[in-house]
């Protein structure tokens, strides 16, 4: 008797195939419902709908369909069990031998905006989770497929092993299915239960060489079912990412995110940048963000939002570079960096999409806040000096204060020509702050523009910039001494825009 495939997919990428190779090449019965048994069908493949192989209606709208003990019982039948075998005779139910499902699109329905609760409730799968937790339970006995990308290798197997899939591969297949349940269930539960509980889960990507440090195990996990972010980058060449590598991509992904209109680059050390730039094209943009603090750029971490170019390519193989990432690569600039095969160099497609929160741990539990995503707005800017920016020091101003959003607190940005020229991260008071980046800029921060994340708590870093030769200062305001800070610019002729917004990044 032929073998049964029961296949029930929400995806059906790339499923005519698979079942027309079942059924030509290796004998299969085909078994399906709703949209699948229609498309099969469509494909002029045979298949038997659900609902006739049980002699149950599909109901309730379709919500019923594979809750069948003809379904389940030849799922869940071990072979070498003679009273199950005896069980499936007595209620002329055939095993089944591949279980092919993948589940409702739960997680890109309540993605969509204004997606009502409703909506998204009728995007809870019940029979494909079963069907899923059954068939992976049963591996001993069967195969369950549950993404496209198995498709291929599961055909392999047959043709491989006479038409039988290794017990390795039916565990490993079945490990696959219980981690998409897990992650679709932690997806509806999360959704559900938003406002009065903050669940955090992932599924295992791959284990880490170690994390910040030697000593520290570290592991990459993935959220949701589907690949996004940085689970769905492509690396071109170089050795596996690290710990280390994944923070510091999260750190210049957040920056280059600041840009789209323009070619941009920036080099990350230690999650902030050494270096960051606009230009006409990407290979200029790189070429100002590595000039702005060259030796800091050693064994940095280098994003692009434009594809790398065989000239960009040159440029970046002139040093030592940890990883590299971009929307794209050309084929001429990927032979120029295979020169450097150790550089890690990835592509992205989409580097402005970020995590919605982050999420810090503390003992006992753990710190959630939304993202710092709010979109700069300058006509909400007061300029409070008595000189008036022109257009292009307004373009200054906002880069900088984009930049200066992504260094660490305490923070301040030197930038000319939408280059950072000196950079002040992380300082216990704002002055060292602000006498490190001045230092760091030397004699170009004569007419160039200082941003600080958070307000002047005296007038003393005002002055200092001032003599400095900085010609204009944006920062968020607030302070008692506001005017203070105020005072001092007009009276030293500099330019001074509050924004009304704090940007700390600890």
């Amino acid at each position: 008797m032929a073998r049964l495939a029961l296949l029930s997919v929400s995806n059906k990428t790339g499923i005519i195939d698979l079942a027309r190779n079942l059924v030509e090449e290796f004998d299969f019965d085909l078994i399906s419902s709703g949209g699948t048994a229609q498309a099969l069908k469509d494909a002029g493949l045979p298949v038997t709908k659900v609902a006739d192989y049980t002699g149950s209606p599909e109901i309730l709208g379709g919500r019923v369909k594979t809750l069948h003990p003809r379904i389940h019982g030849g799922i869940l039948a071990r072979r070498d069990v003679p009273q199950d075998i005896t069980d499936l005779e007595n209620n002329q139910i055939r095993p089944i031998d591949l279980v092919v499902v993948n589940l409702y699109p739960f997680e890109e329905t309540i993605a969509k905006p204004g997606v009502t609760l409703l909506e998204a409730v009728e995007q809870i799968d019940i029979g494909g989770p079963a069907m899923l937790r059954a068939s992976s339970k049963n591996f001993a006995h069967l195969t369950v497929l549950c993404d496209p990308a198995q498709y291929d290798e599961y055909l392999q197997e047959l043709r491989q092993n006479n038409g039988v899939a290794s017990l390795e591969f039916r565990q490993k297949a079945a490990l696959k299915g219980f981690s998409h349940t897990a992650s679709y269930d932690q997806a509806i539960a999360s959704y559900l239960a938003e406002v009065q509980q903050y669940t955090l889960s992932g599924a295992q990507l791959q284990s880490l060489r170690y994390g910040e440090n030697p000593h520290q195990p570290a592991t990459w996990y993935q959220t949701g079912t589907t690949p996004t972010g940085w689970a769905a980058a492509t690396k071109l060449q170089g050795k596996e990412l690290s710990y280390n590598n994944l923070v510091d991509l999260e750190a210049a992904r957040r920056i280059i995110a600041e840009f789209t209109d323009t070619p941009a680059a920036t080099i990350i050390k230690h999650t902030n940048p050494c270096g960051t730039a606009l230009g006409s094209n990407i290979s200029e943009a790189y070429q100002k963000a590595f000039n702005a603090d060259s030796t800091s750029a050693f064994g940095g971490i280098v994003a692009l939002n434009r594809p790398i170019d065989a000239a960009t390519a040159s440029e970046l193989t002139k040093t030592f570079l940890e990883c590299v990432v971009a929307p794209s690569c050309d084929a001429e600039a990927q032979e120029i960096l295979a020169k450097k095969s150790n550089v890690r160099v990835l592509t992205l497609a989409d580097l402005s999409s970020g995590p919605k929160d982050t999420v810090k741990a503390i003992a006992g539990g753990f710190l959630v806040q939304a993202s710092d995503d709010i979109i700069a707005d300058t006509s909400q800017w007061q300029i409070v000096t008595e000189r008036q920016p022109t257009d292009s020091e307004l373009a200054e101003l906002l880069f900088a204060w984009k930049v200066c959003k992504h260094v660490k607190s305490n923070a301040i940005v030197v930038t000319s020509d939408r280059t950072t020229l000196g950079v002040g991260a992380g300082q216990m008071n704002r002055v060292g702050s602000v006498k490190i980046a001045l230092e760091q800029a030397g004699e170009k921060a004569k007419g160039a523009t200082l941003a600080s994340d958070g307000f002047f708590p005296f007038d003393d870093s005002v002055k200092t910039a001032a003599a400095a030769g900085i010609t204009a200062i944006v920062q968020p305001g607030g302070s008692l001494r506001d005017k203070d800070s105020i005072k001092a610019a007009n009276e030293l002729g500099l330019l001074m825009v509050l924004t009304g917004v704090r940007h700390f990044l600890h």
